[in-house]
């Protein structure tokens, strides 16, 4: 059984103490794809070691999270784009607009999360959303982008059914991770009603840790717990849910 975890922050600082011990737990469980989210040019280096420790198993992507844009974002976005005529990057992420932590940046949010946009579709990349408390605000932008080079994962999906279908309907497969196993995540009440050719696992860890790990440290080997809850809604087995959600990755990410 082959699973994929499509949102994964291993070189964060939380696993510093014991990251390699953290990976091969996720290895033995049977997450074999990991694809790590950018947040901005200080944690490229870092990126890069990640993968040449674990080659294999690493996917990388480039871009400037929105908690990130501050006054320097267009030396930052110049730094996205520099990378983008090095190497090979399997998606644009995480993207978007935060309104949780700082609305008073959220022009600038918008210009960064469009510029960025618009470099994936130049690259033939998908996007990796990240939206807070900015559903209309990331809808309106991608209302403008929208064309058949747009796509990608709506990442920590959190929104209402309505919502979901809306995200979808821009090409976005809806990222499900530690939120579906709350018992207010919500999202759980209406899954079902989302064909899974829609659906990617993630963990966005060391965030969101699932039940009944919630409030610690998250970790990719966590996935587990998620594929079981969607087992459960999907009355599908966890090995139906690992392959067809790790196909829907490989489509997305060519890989």
């Amino acid at each position: 059984m082959i699973i994929t975890d499509t949102h994964t922050h291993l070189y964060s600082e939380a696993f510093d103490e014991d990251r390699a011990e953290m990976i091969t737990r996720a290895i033995k469980q049977g997450v074999t794809r990991f694809f790590i989210p950018a947040i901005d040019s200080s944690y490229t280096e870092s990126m890069f070691q990640l993968e040449k420790d674990y080659p294999d198993y690493v996917f990388l992507m480039t871009g400037l999270h929105p908690t990130h844009v501050k006054d320097n974002y267009k030396d930052e976005l110049d730094h996205v784009e520099e990378l983008l005529t090095r190497r090979l990057f399997y998606a644009i992420g995480e993207i978007g607009i935060d309104l949780y932590w700082d609305t008073s940046t959220l022009e600038i949010q918008k210009k960064a999360f469009k510029h960025q946009i618009q470099l994936a579709k130049q690259y033939k990349l998908p996007i990796v959303i990240h939206c807070r408390d900015a559903f209309n605000e990331i809808f309106e932008v991608l209302e403008e982008e929208k064309s058949d080079n747009l796509f990608g994962i709506f990442h920590c999906f959190t929104g209402t059914l309505e919502q979901a279908h809306q995200a979808i309907s821009y090409n976005m497969k809806l990222g499900i991770g530690g939120v579906a196993t709350f018992k207010n995540g919500k999202i759980d009440q209406f899954l079902k009603q989302i064909d899974l050719k829609h659906i990617v696992l993630e963990t966005d860890s060391p965030y969101l840790a699932p039940v009944p790990f919630r409030g610690k440290r998250n970790e990719s080997s966590y996935i587990i717990n998620v594929l079981e809850k969607l087992s459960y809604i999907y009355n599908r087995s966890e090995e139906d849910i690992a392959k067809i959600t790790t196909e829907n990755s490989k489509a997305l990410f060519k890989i």
